[in-house]
């Protein structure tokens, strides 16, 4: 199965046009993409309470990949807010309880920031934290090339595979020590790709706490020719594995969504079980 979304539900404009109600964005999501990329998660432990919301607004089929908080991953210090970081662990999987027993959870996705590079340290942190998190399934992203330079890229794909951890493949520009190239590889039963666009000039642009980097780096529209070239890729991966998950994040300039329904028509995929569209007066 190929399942195809984007990430977050908030932010995708064209999508809801016609809605005249913006509580009912995630439902009204639901209706084009069978998964979404859960960021907000990232950013705050969620109440129990909000993510069984989610839950009950999307279809019995729709799944979540969660993105981990950036406590979990180094991005920021837990100290000011909790005693160790065991328990920021053990508080984010209460939060999923509702989802797991919806059965709507795909996976939990650790994305490392760009200064997490390749070494003993860093590898032992890996396997601590995924540890924290079995036994929910958890996909690794890394955003330093020293994991997948020559000398290191069969030993980390390796450790993925040993760890029973998605690889998480990623498309964005060759900018920098902070940018992985594209490894078309499986490393376990489900392949992941994350679109991230090619903006090499916004890549490294700005601010990284600032709104405006974010809304510089993603800055990308996949053009017809790009979009073929996914295509065999996934066509590749489909020879490999039973399930492979995409996400959009080219969003800062709305492309995401545009994109992701091109990709799913190229692919000849029509989706079943999703939420009833909106139907238009006139």
């Amino acid at each position: 199965m190929i399942y195809i979304g984007l990430t977050g539900w908030g932010d995708h404009d064209s999508l809801y046009q016609d809605l005249s109600n913006k509580t009912q964005k995630l439902t009204t999501y639901s209706a084009h993409f069978p998964i979404v990329e859960l960021d907000a998660t990232y950013y705050a432990i969620q109440r129990q309470s909000t993510i069984h919301k989610w839950c009950t607004e999307t279809p019995e089929q729709f799944k979540f990949i969660v993105k981990a908080h950036q406590f979990m991953t180094g991005h920021s210090d837990y100290r000011e807010h909790y005693d160790s970081i065991k328990d920021v662990f053990k508080a984010y999987k209460e939060m999923l309880v509702p989802m797991v027993e919806a059965n709507k959870l795909a996976f939990v996705l650790l994305q490392f920031p760009p200064w997490f590079d390749c070494t003993s340290k860093n590898i032992t942190y890996v396997k601590f934290a995924t540890s924290l998190l079995k036994p929910l399934k958890i996909a690794v992203e890394f955003r330093n090339q020293t994991w997948f330079q020559q000398s290191y890229k069969e030993e980390t794909l390796s450790f993925l595979h040993d760890e029973g951890l998605i690889h998480s493949i990623c498309d964005e520009p060759q900018n920098g020590i902070g940018s992985i190239p594209f490894v078309n590889r499986v490393t376990d039963d489900a392949a992941f790709i994350r679109l991230h666009g090619r903006n090499f000039h916004g890549w490294t642009q700005g601010d990284r706490t600032s709104d405006e980097w974010r809304d510089v780096r993603y800055l990308y529209d996949y053009n017809k020719k790009e979009l073929e070239w996914l295509k065999k890729q996934v066509d590749i991966l489909r020879h490999k594995t039973k399930d492979i998950y995409l996400v959009f994040n080219n969003n800062s300039g709305g492309h995401a969504a545009g994109n992701a329904k091109t990709f799913i028509d190229m692919m000849g995929i029509e989706y079943t079980g999703l939420n009833p569209k909106q139907l238009k007066l006139f």
